[in-house]
């Protein structure tokens, strides 16, 4: 056997124990935010009840709103209160057109959102308010069981990083024999 061979398979099981762990580190990860396409199938136009819309969904920290639209007829600003009541766009907040007629928006503060089109539709409907609230906390598993399910899964943890490591350091003894 040359030295190129001989170092592969001992390579691949590195790579699998790395893929392992990875693996096991990554599903712990809880992933939150969700985007919402704003008017749903319909997007960001006129003739769309966004009020109802927003009424049927619930916007947690994190969330991205997605607004698609046509951008010769439509754009997407941010405003306070008083200029969403309004249909103002003089001095928006934010400006989010990029002029590709889709735009995403993260929510990352707690409170109130208010969406207008500033190209005359807002006066027919195409205005948003979204409320952001914290994601609720999670349940708590019940203490008997959790203690048993926390050793259970620490240990088939422990068990598969064993089983890798045994079969890296197996591999690397055959090869060298």
């Amino acid at each position: 056997m040359d030295s190129s061979s001989s170092k592969s398979p001992s390579a691949v099981g590195l790579i699998v124990y790395v893929t392992v762990m990875t693996t096991m580190m990554m599903s712990a990860v809880d992933v939150s935010a969700t985007r919402l396409n704003v008017g749903d199938q319909k997007g960001w136009t006129s003739n769309v009840n966004y009020t109802l819309w927003a009424a049927n969904h619930t916007f947690y920290l994190g969330d991205w709103l997605y607004f698609g639209y046509d951008r010769y007829q439509n754009d997407v600003l941010q405003v306070n209160e008083t200029s969403y009541e309004t249909c103002n766009a003089e001095n928006p907040l934010h400006n989010y057109t990029t002029g590709a007629g889709r735009e995403v928006v993260q929510l990352n503060v707690t409170g109130d959102y208010y969406f207008i089109s500033s190209k005359g539709y807002c006066y027919s409907g195409t205005k948003l308010h979204v409320h952001v609230i914290d994601l609720p906390p999670r349940p708590q598993p019940d203490p008997v069981k959790s203690r048993g399910l926390r050793f259970a899964v620490g240990r088939t943890q422990v068990f598969m990083s064993m089983i890798v490591a045994v079969a890296a350091i197996w591999d690397s003894l055959i090869l060298c024999v």
